[in-house]
């Protein structure tokens, strides 16, 4: 491929076409690349997960979208891991199809989180709705000192 971009015809998806909206693959033509092993070895590990800190608890929220609950493992590791890991299949092919574009991601997914020591981690809850999976982890409440007031004399 050509590293010029071409301005009439063969209008092959690069970097310097600007009114291309495919991104450029830099491993086209190699034996590995296409759309089919692509799908098979792709994974989304980079599954997006959001973790916020409430006072109560720390939230994770992830989305998995085209996922079932049964695909999805919640487990917390080592005392203080928290792993949300999952996989979704590809689709099957059919000798007849002709793939225009693959774009939606196939395969395993693993994301590690190492939980601060507030953490509660024999209450961990986990839901999934909408393709949106939210983990709660309870923290340990933090007592406040008592607080003595002295009189002061004089």
């Amino acid at each position: 491929m050509s590293l010029i971009p071409s301005i009439f015809g063969n209008r092959r998806s690069n970097i310097f076409d600007p009114f291309s909206l495919d991104v450029w693959d830099p491993f086209e033509g190699f034996p590995f690349s296409g759309a089919v092993a692509n799908r098979e070895t792709s994974s989304f590990a980079g599954a997006r997960i959001d973790w916020k800190e409430t006072p109560e608890a720390h939230v994770f929220k992830a989305d998995l979208p085209g996922l079932k609950k049964e695909e999805v493992k919640v487990e917390v590791e080592d005392g203080s891991v928290l792993q949300i890991s999952g996989e979704r299949s590809s689709e099957k092919e059919e000798k007849n199809d002709t793939w225009h574009r693959v774009e939606r991601n196939s395969g395993k997914f693993l994301r590690r989180f190492r939980l601060p020591e507030n953490a509660k981690l024999n209450e961990v809850k986990a839901a999934m709705e909408n393709g949106v999976l939210t983990v709660t982890v309870p923290k340990v409440e933090v007592k406040k000192p008592d607080v003595k007031a002295i009189d002061i004399s004089g």
